[in-house]
């Protein structure tokens, strides 16, 4: 038998739907559509290089950026002047031919990737739904709305509050007063997308946790219990997938343990519907 006539049939109904070879077919536009629009959205943010520069990658490196001025704000208003960071002593430099060229076309296709995510998730989702039980259709509901916006706060979290105080913090890091903090323009980038990234993927947790809950993989007394060993894990991840420095890894790993708390939450009723229904 020809992969062209491997039929695949709906368990719940029993109905003849698609040959294997349509469902590649099926995934293939589904990733086309993925891909062209980052690809549409990494063209957009190219073009618009002054301000995608000037007022996203390079803020976190001003002293003007949103992050520091609430700093500030906050210092007046309790009266503590440590709060306000005065001074960025570093400064980015490219020492590379091809350097900024080359960054202008990754940071844009990362960007680009950033902000269609929920679109490229949506596409992936619609190829995997149908491929679901009607039970299990059911219980995934509003699996795109929350993934985005675990994804979104991630991002947001990782560009407004660990990458500006990341950066404060390797600015003023010195070994000796002589060494002067010139860092270079590819790995000033590197770092803060590896920020980003690693926030928007670990504020997942809740949704995994959701799914593995369903599956009956995970209780919320196992998650109880190993409550200290999940703590040790977060702190690892933390200091895996951020820069090498303390201030990042503790900014990272207090929403973690605020999101775990939350996914035992979510895993009680989870199990609580299950009991229920099992009734």
């Amino acid at each position: 038998m020809s992969l062209d006539q491997i039929e695949v049939y709906n368990e719940d109904e029993g109905e003849k739907e698609m040959t294997f070879l349509d469902h590649l077919e099926e995934l293939r536009w589904h990733l086309i559509r993925a891909v062209s629009s980052i690809l549409i959205l990494a063209v957009v943010v190219f073009l618009s290089k002054d301000f995608v520069w000037h007022s996203v990658i390079l803020a976190p490196s001003r002293l003007d950026f949103w992050t520091y001025r609430m700093m500030c704000e906050a210092g007046e208003y309790f009266n503590s002047p440590a709060l306000c960071i005065q001074d960025l002593p570093f400064i980015i430099q490219n020492r590379k031919m091809t350097g900024q060229f080359t960054m202008h076309i990754t940071s844009s296709a990362l960007i680009g990737f950033l902000v269609s995510f929920p679109y490229v998730f949506w596409e992936i989702w619609r190829f995997i739904k149908p491929g679901l039980r009607s039970e299990e259709q059911k219980h995934s509901r509003g699996a795109v709305f929350f993934v985005s916006l675990l994804f979104t706060l991630g991002v947001l979290f990782g560009y407004y509050i660990i990458s500006p105080l990341s950066v404060n913090f390797l600015a003023h890091y010195s070994v000796d007063g002589s060494i002067a903090n010139e860092f270079e323009l590819s790995n000033y980038v590197s770092t803060i997308s590896m920020i980003v990234l690693a926030s928007a993927v670990l504020f997942q947790l809740p949704m995994v946790v959701y799914f593995l809950s369903k599956a009956g993989l995970i209780t919320p007394h196992i998650m109880k219990h190993y409550r200290r060993h999940a703590i040790v894990v977060i702190l690892i991840l933390g200091a895996l997938l951020t820069p090498p420095d303390p201030m990042s890894q503790v900014l990272i790993a207090i929403p973690l343990l605020g999101l775990y708390q939350i996914s035992i939450f979510i895993s009680a009723a989870v199990h609580r519907n299950k009991e229920k229904n099992a009734v």
